[in-house]
């Protein structure tokens, strides 16, 4: 259902977005970890460091270097305008291609109130585009990012179990489902397993090694790690509605 892996031996492009504020914390060592592993490995690896980059989440005209309509203001016509017209301000400009240029999308992120951090998600909103990132029939299993993989890497306050289906915070699959396929596989990519530091805050320095090598092992063979098994397009029904099993 989706498409088949590829040695991560291979030379491959990696994004990662990260979203902490403080360079010391265990995000930004998953990071380091990550690019210190990749790099060593023979791969390529940019970073957007949305508060090092003191990255603005408020999606306005100011997206923009054209307009499509003065007077009312709808963010995808000027999406689609600005994607024909090679008109996007320089900084959201920048971070398209790099969607564009990588293989493998990384977000790494602190779980906040069950989602992304809000400097991450206005990330997505201003620069997953329509035209250039989706639309015109380009989503999910016929999208944009149609053979490229990403995956959430993140942290969270809590512990595994209540992370559980009977968990005090609910099943963190679910919570994760507006990320994972909403935005992900949305625009086409191939969504990886999630990797999961849980309690990061309060677990000893020997836990947190070992999160960070099981990360990096993770990292290494990306491109073999399990998938998020998700339906085609194909089985669905006019109404966007699975078709019945045979």
């Amino acid at each position: 259902m989706s498409s088949t892996p590829t040695s991560t031996t291979q030379s491959k492009k990696f994004l990662i977005v990260v979203a902490h504020a403080e360079l010391k914390s265990f995000n930004h060592a998953l990071v380091q970890r990550t690019k210190l592993a990749l790099e060593n490995a023979g791969h390529q690896v940019q970073i957007s460091d949305l508060y090092s980059m003191n990255w603005d989440p408020v999606s306005s005209r100011k997206n923009f270097k054209t307009v499509k309509n003065e007077n009312f203001y709808k963010q995808q016509i000027e999406e689609l305008h600005a994607s024909e017209n090679n008109g996007f301000v320089d900084e959201i400009e920048t971070e398209i291609s790099k969607l564009e240029w990588c293989d493998a999308l990384i977000f790494q992120f602190p779980l906040w109130w069950f989602g992304l951090p809000a400097i991450l998600k206005g990330w997505v909103d201003r620069v997953f585009v329509m035209g250039r990132v989706y639309g015109r029939g380009k989503w999910y299993d016929n999208g944009v990012f149609k053979n490229k993989r990403a995956i959430c890497c993140l942290t969270t306050g809590g512990p595994a179990p209540m992370y559980s289906a009977n968990g005090l915070n609910g099943d963190i699959n679910q919570i994760l489902f507006p990320i994972n396929n909403g935005i992900l596989r949305f625009v086409g990519f191939d969504v990886v397993q999630p990797f999961i530091a849980f309690s990061a805050a309060h677990i000893s320095d020997e836990q947190r090694i070992e999160y960070l090598n099981q990360w990096e092992r993770r990292v290494l063979n990306f491109f073999n790690e399990p998938l998020i098994n998700y339906p085609l397009l194909s089985d669905y029904d006019s109404n966007f509605v699975l078709k019945q099993q045979q």
